[in-house]
């Protein structure tokens, strides 16, 4: 576990030194909260609640989801595995003396925590200024949130880890993590809460592991899950976590049988 640990570290610093990335990302995320939040308050004056959310409520969605792009890796898949096939350096991955996927799992996790720490907070705070948001004020709330967050960040990367181990088979794998991208940001919640959605598809996004990304997070941070719904929000994400990351170790398993090195 030592070595995981230091792994995170690592790559906490090393996401550390990407200064510029880090205001562009932060820019970028603000800006589009803001827009989205002027769009959600024009919505929400022709229908004071909908699916249960007030204007508040809305509002405090979208800088939640702004907030989450940088842990959870929403619009990209942020994993290095296809570039390392196709130059080759999969080989030296494979041999490292450490477990192949609980390697990329601790080197996402301290991209994570640099993305929440320097993308998350920012975006945040500016809208929490510029509109009247819910922000609980009982820490109770603030540590339920955290830990559905670390678990949406297993989530989302046992998802992207999948559609970034196609490339063992494709070499080229944008198609595959593009359609991911898509379905991350339209199920997750990322767009627009799911309680925007139609009845029967904002119940079967809510089956789907996406949901863990933003949705879960959101509706703890606002409430709406409480007391025993909020251990059944983490069993929800504990559940996709086992079942996604059991499914990465079979294709694992699979793609050391068709290693293909190029210029090796």
């Amino acid at each position: 576990m030592v070595v995981y640990a230091l792994i995170t570290r690592q790559a906490f610093r090393r996401y550390l030194t990407y200064r510029g990335a880090l205001l562009g990302g932060v820019l970028a995320n603000t800006v589009f909260g803001v827009i989205k939040a002027f769009i959600m308050t024009a919505v929400w004056k022709q229908r004071p609640s909908i699916g249960g959310y007030g204007l508040a409520d809305a509002l405090t969605y979208v800088f939640l989801a702004q907030a989450m792009i940088g842990p959870m890796s929403l619009l990209t898949n942020g994993l290095d595995i296809p570039a390392r096939i196709r130059s080759g350096d999969i080989g030296t991955d494979l041999f490292r003396p450490v477990d192949f996927q609980a390697y990329w799992l601790a080197n996402d996790l301290g991209r994570a925590a640099f993305g929440l720490l320097g993308r998350s907070v920012v975006p945040f705070i500016v809208g929490a200024l510029m509109f009247h948001l819910h922000v609980p004020a009982d820490p109770r709330v603030w540590a339920a949130f955290l830990v559905a967050v670390f678990l949406g960040t297993i989530v989302s990367f046992a998802l992207r880890y999948l559609a970034a181990m196609s490339a063992f088979w494709l070499l080229d794998e944008k198609g595959v993590t593009g359609l991911a991208n898509v379905l991350t940001s339209f199920l997750g919640g990322m767009i627009v809460p799911l309680v925007l959605f139609p009845a029967w598809l904002g119940h079967l996004a809510r089956m789907l592991p996406w949901a863990s990304l933003v949705q879960l997070p959101a509706d703890v941070f606002l409430g709406k899950r409480t007391g025993a719904a909020i251990g059944g929000a983490y069993l929800f994400e504990i559940g996709w976590a086992v079942a996604l990351l059991l499914a990465g170790r079979l294709i694992t398993r699979r793609a050391r049988h068709r290693v293909v090195v190029q210029g090796g």
